[in-house]
């Protein structure tokens, strides 16, 4: 019989398999960091490099130059923040509507809204287009942020979530001590709603960071560029730079790797907690 318990055999497997997918998941970001440390000739020969160079405050000073990336970060980071920030609240006010609230038609609109994250976004395109361009809005944040302040999966994602964390009896004691709708969403709404407000921003936060289809076409490059618009830049000319491409796109990875070390605890902690209370 051997000295190890089954358990502790379990869990050092366990560590070994966490160990291999976490050096898997952050082997592309290695990877980035190294071929920004580089230059384009070393990175076209065989084998590639596999350690760092002497390259990289230089290609990192390039494309911060030459992608405006001050401005798009910001840009980036306002952008991002307002949608998160809008979808979170329209999404939990339409999901306890849907979820508690009574009112004539209601299963009809559930299912249009439902209906609408079946239609490929790319439909939409051309009449939205033209919605900015009458309004005005070409090159200018708003254009990239009205359209996407709420979502159909946040509505139904925040549904599903408050119709079994949010209990009916809460809500009608709430309106049986004379609280009105904004103080019931205000004191019961969001603390029940919490964790799933905490995962719907975090996830929505990097899918705007990320965004590129629509940036593309609503800004420009040397306008109000997001940090994926900026990035389009760099990889222009008759032989583009792939090491300082591979510099601006860490350029645009930290930020957001730096929001998840800030918030990730805190994000964790409010899913746990809804995990528990469930």
């Amino acid at each position: 019989m051997s000295g190890v318990t089954p358990g502790r055999r379990a869990g050092w497997i366990g560590h070994t398999v966490l160990a291999l997918f976490a050096a898997g998941s952050l082997f592309p970001l290695v990877w980035t960091a190294i071929a920004a440390s580089r230059n384009t000739t070393r990175l076209a020969q065989t084998p590639p490099p596999f350690w760092f160079g002497g390259n990289l405050l230089r290609n990192l000073r390039i494309a911060w130059t030459d992608a405006n990336m001050g401005t798009a970060l910001f840009n980036t980071v306002l952008v991002a923040g307002t949608v998160a920030a809008g979808t979170v609240l329209f999404s939990t006010l339409a999901g306890f509507a849907f979820a508690k609230l009574r009112f004539r038609l209601k299963n009809l609109l559930l299912l249009l809204v439902i209906g609408t994250m079946m239609v490929p976004p790319q439909l939409g395109v051309v009449p939205l287009y033209m919605l900015i361009a009458e309004l005005s809005w070409t090159d200018r944040l708003q254009s990239v942020v009205l359209p996407t302040l709420v979502s159909a999966f946040g509505v139904f994602f925040m549904r599903q979530y408050l119709l079994q964390a949010l209990p009916t009896e809460l809500v009608e004691a709430a309106r049986v001590d004379g609280a009105s709708s904004w103080r019931v969403v205000w004191h019961v709404v969001f603390p029940a709603a919490r964790p799933a407000m905490a995962v719907l921003g975090m996830l929505t936060f990097v899918l705007a960071w990320n965004d590129f289809f629509w940036p593309i076409i609503a800004l420009t490059q040397n306008g109000n560029p997001t940090v994926q618009v900026a990035l389009t830049g760099l990889g222009r000319g008759y032989i583009p730079d792939q090491s300082v491409i591979m510099a601006g796109a860490l350029l645009g990875t930290l930020p957001l790797l730096l929001a998840f070390v800030i918030f990730g605890k805190h994000i964790v902690g409010g899913i746990m907690t809804g995990a528990v209370k469930g």
